[in-house]
C-alpha cells in the first residue's frame, strides 16, 4: 500500500466515525483511484466499516449519545438491510451498481448545493 492509500484510508475513517459518510470516499477511491470493480470495492467498504462502526458506536454510547431502547432495532434492521443489500448487488452487477451509486452521488451533491445555496441546511 502507498502513503496515499493510507492517508485515504485514515479519511475514511475519520469521516465514517463522525457519521459524513467516509464509506462513500472509500468506494469512489476504490474504483476510481486504484481501478476495483465496484461491488469489490462495496464488500471491502463493509469490511472495512465493521470494525469503525462499531468503536463508534462504543464511544457514542458510552457518552450517552445512543440509548439502549433505539440501538437494539437499527442494529437487527441494519443487518437485515445489509443482507438484502448483498444480495441485491449481487444481482444487479458490479457495472450497473457503478452507475446507480454515481447517480446517487449526483443527486445527493446537488440536493446539498441547492441546500446550501438556498438555506435549507437543518442545523
Amino acid at each position: 500500500m502507498t502513503l496515499i492509500t493510507w492517508i485515504a484510508a485514515f479519511i475514511t475513517g475519520l469521516l465514517a466515525s463522525l457519521g459524513v459518510g467516509g464509506g462513500m470516499v472509500l468506494i469512489v477511491w476504490l474504483t476510481a483511484v486504484m481501478g476495483m470493480p465496484q461491488l469489490e470495492a462495496q464488500g471491502i467498504n463493509l469490511i472495512f466499516f465493521l470494525p469503525i462502526a462499531l468503536l463508534s458506536v462504543i464511544i457514542h454510547r458510552k457518552n450517552g449519545l445512543i440509548p439502549f431502547r433505539e440501538l437494539v432495532p437499527a442494529l437487527i434492521t441494519g443487518i437485515l438491510g445489509a443482507a438484502a443489500g448483498c444480495y441485491g448487488a449481487r444481482l444487479i452487477g458490479s457495472e450497473l451498481l457503478g452507475k446507480i451509486f454515481a447517480g446517487f452521488i449526483l443527486i445527493i451533491g446537488i440536493k446539498e448545493l441547492f441546500s446550501a445555496l438556498f438555506g435549507n441546511n437543518r442545523e
